[in-house]
């Protein structure tokens, strides 16, 4: 089984039922195991139009589906929940992203893992160091951790 990390997010109608109907669909597919989960974070949207706050979270999975298929599985998802093509990083029922899929990089015109923007997220990295601190961006080498402290330290000029 493999570990996989996945972020989730919401700024439209019942932020946190969406979330919730996501996890639980997310964990009835076979071969998926929702293992943890974040606490919901309510956080300011990064880039795009003028939308509301978004609900995040983070989920931790262990399947052996390939990261390509878990991408269809998950973009099947936000259909059903009423996900509709808008504009990039513009408000949204559910978002689903795979962040990490064990110490596996992909670079593929549709799939980047790590999630590329992760590591200069806060609504990411906060929930993924919730759940788990300690595991080491593949890229970066750096833990979840350190990656958040990195974040909020401010930079010197």
């Amino acid at each position: 089984m493999r570990k996989v990390y996945v972020g989730l997010g919401s700024n439209l109608g019942n932020r946190k039922k969406y979330l919730v109907s996501a996890i639980a669909r997310i964990d009835s597919c076979r071969e998926i195991c929702v293992v943890n989960k974040s606490s919901f974070y309510e956080t300011k949207p990064v880039g795009g139009p003028p939308q509301p706050d978004y609900v995040n979270c983070v989920i931790e999975l262990d399947t052996e589906i390939e990261p390509q298929s878990l991408l269809e599985e998950f973009k099947g998802i936000e259909l059903e929940l009423g996900r509709k093509p808008g504009t990039r990083w513009g408000p949204r029922v559910i978002d689903i992203d795979i962040l990490l899929y064990g110490s596996k990089v992909i670079n593929d015109s549709n799939l980047k893992i790590p999630h590329e923007s992760m590591h200069k997220r806060i609504f990411v990295l906060e929930p993924l160091c919730e759940i788990s601190p300690d595991f080491k961006h593949p890229v970066l080498r750096k833990t979840i951790f350190e990656l958040l402290k990195d974040l909020k330290v401010p930079k010197k000029r």
